[in-house]
């Protein structure tokens, strides 16, 4: 489950950038081609 498209640029912003590198790598885990919810955070 994502945060929504409205705090995407909030989470961004205030996580750690460890913490963003390791939702994007876990959504690239799931779907290495990026078909799914694509541009989105998770």
């Amino acid at each position: 489950h994502g945060i929504g498209q409205l705090k995407r640029d909030e989470l961004i912003a205030t996580a750690p950038p460890m913490a963003i590198d390791l939702m994007r790598r876990v959504k690239a885990a799931f779907d290495p081609a990026g078909i799914m919810n694509p541009g989105k955070v998770i």
